[in-house]
């Protein structure tokens, strides 16, 4: 099992370990509800080193990943990012990513842990396939990356790295001189909340992770991590997307351009335009209930689908789930329930939206 450049620091502060997509990470410090609150109300710090970080550097760069992905990449210019998802020739997703330009002809790819060794061997079969002029550097181990998130966050961490971070735009990046070592600091994360993502030379990684606690930063876990993802409706692989899942079913319509020249185009385009026969909606629980992912959702007492994600809001004080509905009751507003321990809780649908501005 791998760990973090960040392990001792994340026993020193109390975490609880567990194993996740191959990694030992802590899914906890003094509490989930804890730490959902703090991200809410004020600011939190995730070790996100597991997620995989990877470089695309030359002449064909952006041409090689274009086709990799159903967005617009003339979208993207030096400094600034943004979420796409990498696509199968089924017009499946093979991962959800975010792709920056730190400079021209150069790209930095995020991309799920769990999925590290099979989307890199995605991008060498097509880099051999094509045979493309661009280097392919995955920096996963050479670096560490930290999660900054809250309402508190952009301001406290200015103050910390001596930079106007507030000048940054979402979906902006810049680079931070900070004690001797060369940090990325990209204005995204997975909470719904404003925040910025950090990547940095794993050999200052405790010396940053230490600092961030000292300047008041509450440690958090994957547990709240994925409790605040849900609560603001985002995706996660293997749970929301897979490799047989359109984005357009998915509520992914967004990013897909009219571009034909990327995997899975046709297909991503037919379901564009003629519709779906299912939609990816939220649900909330209207009585007292832990919804978790696999239990069935049922509308009139027939199961018709089953639960992608869910969690226990300390926000809402409701649990909140996901799941894919066919369209006829994809709509938010409609009543349904779900069945936890045999027994149906009354819920209603929803969109993924949970939060107000998530």
């Amino acid at each position: 099992m791998q760990r973090t450049a960040l392990y001792e620091a994340h026993l020193r502060a109390g975490a609880r370990m567990v194993e996740f997509a191959g990694w030992e990470m802590p899914v906890q410090y003094g509490g989930t509800v804890q730490e959902v609150r703090a991200v809410r109300q004020h600011w939190g710090v995730f070790d996100v080193s597991h997620m995989a970080r990877a470089y695309f550097r030359g002449s064909d760069a952006r041409t090689f990943l274009s086709r990799l992905v159903p967005s617009d990449l003339a979208k993207l210019t030096p400094a600034t990012g943004l979420y796409t998802v990498l696509t199968n020739e089924r017009g499946g997703v093979v991962d959800d990513i975010i792709l920056y330009e730190p400079a021209p002809n150069e790209y930095l790819m995020v991309f799920n842990a769990a999925n590290r060794q099979k989307d890199l061997a995605w991008f060498h079969r097509w880099h051999k396939a094509w045979g493309m002029q661009v280097a392919i550097d995955d920096q996963t181990e050479q670096t560490v990356m930290l999660a900054v998130q809250g309402p508190e966050a952009t301001a406290r961490l200015s103050t910390l790295l001596g930079t106007e971070l507030e000048l940054v735009p979402r979906f902006g990046a810049a680079f931070v001189e900070w004690r001797g070592a060369r940090l990325f600091a990209a204005r995204t994360g997975y909470t719904g909340e404003d925040g910025f993502e950090l990547i940095a030379p794993a050999e200052v990684g405790v010396a940053l992770w230490n600092a961030l606690l000292e300047a008041g930063a509450t440690p958090c876990g994957l547990g709240a991590r994925d409790v605040l993802r849900v609560e603001a409706g985002l995706h996660l692989y293997g749970h929301e997307l897979t490799d047989d899942t359109n984005p357009i079913e998915a509520g992914l319509g967004w990013l897909v351009s009219e571009r034909t020249d990327y995997l899975g185009a046709e297909a991503i385009l037919k379901a564009k335009q003629e519709g779906v026969s299912r939609k990816l909606m939220g649900i909330r629980l209207q009585e007292r209930g832990v919804p978790r992912e696999g239990y069935p959702v049922l509308i009139e007492g027939q199961v018709v689908a089953t639960l992608t994600s869910g969690v226990y809001s300390p926000t809402l004080e409701a649990g909140i789930g996901m799941a894919y509905l066919p369209t006829a009751y994809a709509k938010a507003g409609t009543p349904c329930a779900v069945e936890i321990r045999g027994k149906p809780v009354p819920a209603v649908i929803t969109t993924r939206r949970f939060l107000k501005g998530s």
